[in-house]
């Protein structure tokens, strides 16, 4: 599933109720009510969606239940194409229930094209634009982070070539970040091999070279089991640069649990580290309706139980 799809998912309404309940989801729900309020190990962050079922459509309301559960962050991948009114809704209610906010994407509408690594002005002077506009809209929230996603191969220029272009649209990125203490969080994706940046160690050489705190790696675990592996050894190898990380089972892109992934240990690792920031739930529920949002909430209980 494309980061397009989860914007998109984040603003349309989703998901049906069941008709009935299982044993399974009983003790689940059971469970959650038990934890219901208790914060967890980690700040894992739920998108708009994941508990309409219970919560409703209004993404305020879904805000508040997301709280009540014991979560204390969220991401909100559209955000910067959200209204005004909206942003400054959603900023303010994170800060009345001391909530932090994930990241949003720097989206000008060329991540999912050649475009930064063409050299061409054009796409430059955007991601420029896009990036003064970020800085504002982060101020309506609090945020920290900013996803970005330098955009496809350009095939008829060498890779070193492409590098450089990428460098200089980043080098321009943090400098307009770094006065507001704000972080570009750069995504290594999974989703087409057109991508530029597909593995971890290439994000990782990016970074240093723009030498900034306000470049660094955005990782998401679903994306590197895919092209990658190894999780725990490249995490450690580029862990001065991992600022951000997202979470998804593989295959499926669903909650931890529901895959290959062996969230309990990766999460205690992350732990160990020293990592507080946020863990930002990029994945969908592996059921639908009440059943599948209760499943959801057990399943974080059940990988953050690591202490």
């Amino acid at each position: 599933m494309k980061r397009s799809d989860f914007i998109k998912s984040g603003l349309l309404a989703a998901g049906a109720g069941l008709s009935g309940h299982t044993f399974a989801s009983t003790n689940q729900n059971a469970t959650n009510m038990m934890d219901k309020g208790k914060t967890f190990n980690l700040n894992y962050a739920p998108h708009q969606g994941m508990f309409k079922n219970h919560a409703g459509d209004n993404f305020l309301d879904e805000i508040r239940y997301m709280y009540d559960l014991g979560f204390r962050g969220i991401e909100d991948n559209g955000y910067l194409g959200r209204t005004l009114d909206e942003q400054k809704k959603i900023g303010e209610l994170l800060a009345k229930l001391g909530m932090t906010m994930g990241v949003f994407v720097v989206d000008g509408g060329q991540n999912w094209m050649p475009s930064l690594a063409t050299g061409k002005q054009e796409f430059l002077d955007k991601f420029v634009e896009t990036c003064h506009k970020s800085v504002e809209a982060a101020k309506r929230c609090n945020a920290k982070w900013l996803t970005v996603v330098p955009g496809f191969y350009e095939r008829r220029l060498p890779w070193g070539n492409q590098f450089a272009n990428i460098l200089t649209a980043m080098r321009k990125g943090a400098e307009i970040f770094e006065p507001h203490g704000l972080v570009m969080v750069l995504e290594t994706l999974s989703d087409t091999p057109e991508l530029f940046l597909q593995q971890t160690h290439e994000t990782y050489a990016l970074c240093k070279a723009v030498n900034s705190p306000s470049c660094k790696i955005l990782y998401d675990i679903y994306h590197m089991q895919r092209t990658e592996g190894d999780l725990i050894a490249n995490i450690n190898r580029c862990w001065d640069e991992i600022a951000y990380i997202q979470i998804g089972d593989n295959p499926g892109r669903k909650e931890p649990t529901t895959g290959e992934i062996n969230y309990k240990n990766v999460f205690k690792h992350i732990h160990s580290k020293g990592y507080r920031g946020v863990m930002g739930m990029e994945h969908g529920n592996s059921k639908p309706g009440k059943e599948g949002e209760d499943r959801l909430v057990a399943a974080y209980r059940e990988v953050d139980s690591f202490l």
